[in-house]
């Protein structure tokens, strides 16, 4: 059986019944958190709502207006996930998230045309492929691939692009000697029903599931972005299609906009300016890290000559990093004192060092990472990391007073 979006691709809206609904959970990671949603699966008599498959991601949509949050295939059937309760018998009518739909179409045919060309021009095997959000990779069985080899495959598929060829699903029965003629990785072992098979004019046949545009037209453009070095001495092939590439080209333009106004020249000087700028930053940041040493070198100085110094050195200078702070700990004795060293925002975030005895810092260390709001790692007599709150820098202080009568004496 294919389902209604197998069927025709283009379709955007379907009116079916349901079938089922059971309740069920969604696991899934939102902005990084995973999450788990309370909800129900429905299944449905037909879907024009794509469930995952052949590398494809599933559809977006909706169905009588309630959010669509995943659809799967269970043997025969698409599962869709909802979080509001449809009984079956319902007349629903499923609209498809089209801008998600269309991209999928388009980076999908493209894998194949890119594909189903190299391996008859090359003889690079497609072992796995990855719809990826903003860039697409098909991983080839081979250990590299050339420049010229990558323009002349990108010259390849966009010429086929412009001679129009149609893209046409159709269905065979399960053990039919046409599948004996075609690419295929195998089909999934709960399959039942015919086999649909994708081919592209002239040029390929391909059982595959998921949505295809009907004309390599509707590709507009594809471009190879790139080659890098795969797993098991294999190569992954980046691509962008159509819209996708479009959207690039545009983030391209914006940006190449941004660094004309930046780097005061046109686009052709772009690379020549940039690397003069890096020149300047490495000659700038050697005189700087020069006249950190040599300030922190001061800042000890001053220190260590105090007639009736204070066993806790406490050093706060907004402007530094982790390395002044540890150039400053360099030029302290800390054999009878306690340093409390920071760098950032005085009344917001920034980084800590807490240096002396090494016994008295695995213990304190932790207590001034808790004051400060922050967190960081003890190793050899230094504890150092990163702090939320500098504004409490005076409590911290007085945590370390409370630990001078355990220093050694001179």
């Amino acid at each position: 059986m294919a389902f209604a979006c197998q069927k025709n691709s283009y379709l955007q809206e379907l009116t079916t019944r349901v079938v089922s609904c059971t309740p069920a959970e969604l696991k899934q990671v939102v902005n990084g958190k995973k999450q788990t949603l309370q909800g129900y699966e429905v299944i449905t008599e037909d879907t024009v709502l794509f469930p995952e498959g052949g590398g494809q991601p599933d559809d977006r949509g909706t169905m009588n207006g309630i959010d669509v949050l995943r659809i799967t295939r269970r043997g025969a059937d698409a599962v869709l996930f909802v979080e509001k309760a449809i009984e079956a018998g319902t007349e629903v009518v499923q609209k498809v998230d089209w801008t998600r739909r269309f991209d999928h179409m388009q980076q999908h045919s493209a894998q194949h045309l890119i594909t189903a060309v190299a391996e008859a021009k090359y003889g690079w095997p497609t072992t796995s492929w990855d719809l990826g959000k903003e860039k697409s990779f098909i991983e080839m069985d081979t250990p590299k691939i050339q420049a010229e080899h990558m323009q002349e495959l990108e010259r390849e598929v966009n010429e086929a692009i412009r001679k129009q060829l149609a893209m046409t699903p159709r269905l065979v029965d399960l053990g039919s000697a046409v599948l004996n003629c075609v690419r295929t990785r195998g089909l999934p072992e709960d399959h039942v029903g015919q086999v649909r098979i994708v081919e592209i004019e002239t040029i390929e046949a391909n059982t595959c599931c998921g949505t295809h545009v009907a004309n390599l037209s509707h590709l507009q453009s594809i471009k190879l972005l790139g080659a890098e070095k795969g797993k098991k001495n294999k190569t992954n092939l980046y691509f962008l299609a159509g819209d996708r590439l479009l959207n690039y080209l545009g983030k391209c333009l914006a940006n190449e906009k941004l660094l004309t106004g930046f780097l005061k020249c046109g686009p052709e000087g772009h690379p020549q300016a940039a690397e003069k700028i890096q020149k300047s930053l490495k000659v700038a940041n050697k005189s700087t890290t020069t006249l950190l040493r040599d300030l922190a070198a001061l800042e000890a100085y001053r220190y260590n000559n105090q007639a009736n110094k204070d066993p806790v050195f406490v050093l706060h200078r907004k402007e530094g990093d982790l390395e002044f702070l540890n150039m400053v700990a360099n030029e302290i004795n800390l054999q009878n004192c306690l340093a409390l060293l920071t760098a950032g925002d005085e009344k917001g975030v920034g980084l800590f060092l807490v240096a002396g005895p090494d016994d008295i810092i695995k213990e304190v260390g932790p207590q001034i990472a808790e004051c400060l709001e922050g967190r960081g790692a003890c190793k050899n007599g230094r504890y150092q990391g990163k702090a939320n709150k500098l504004s409490k820098r005076s409590t911290a202080e007085e945590t370390l007073h409370q630990y001078i009568p355990r220093l050694p004496t001179c």
